[in-house]
């Protein structure tokens, strides 16, 4: 009797085969699953930079002139301001979808006739559907995010 124990090579190449399609299958999930982490930073970091421009807006009476990414909001604009956000974040990356061209969080004052900071626009980019907001570029605005 021949009782030898073990595994031919027709059963090993379908089992390393097996594992190669679920290990396919893992990585493309793990590359979606982290593309939509990134658009969700990016709402929270624009949601986050859009309560700290309403607070210098009612310490200050209005929008501050420039927000770039790694600086502060603070009013007065000195040392011994108050601090409404210490570090303004910059998008996290790799950019995602149709964003390749918009990689900055974009703010820009809109000027009343008395040329004061009375509103702003924060242009931001997504690369795909979060909550209700699609794919794409939104803006945001003292009357929310579009």
């Amino acid at each position: 009797m021949n009782n030898k124990k073990g595994f031919t090579l027709i059963e090993l190449l379908v089992v390393i085969a097996i594992i190669a399609i679920i290990a396919t299958l893992a990585v493309v999930a793990l590359q979606s699953a982290r593309a939509n982490a990134r658009d969700a930073k990016r709402v929270a970091d624009v949601k986050q930079i859009t309560t700290a421009l309403a607070l210098h807006m009612n310490a200050a009476g209005v929008y501050p002139d420039t927000v770039t990414a790694g600086g502060m909001i603070r009013y007065p604009d000195n040392a011994s301001g108050t601090v409404y956000m210490e570090k303004v974040p910059a998008p996290p990356t790799p950019s995602d979808g149709d964003c390749i061209a918009s990689t900055s969080y974009v703010y820009v004052p809109v000027l009343n006739g008395d040329s004061e900071n009375v509103a702003y626009t924060l242009t931001y980019c997504l690369g795909g559907t979060t909550g209700d907001l699609t794919a794409g570029i939104h803006t945001a605005t003292p009357s929310g995010m579009q």
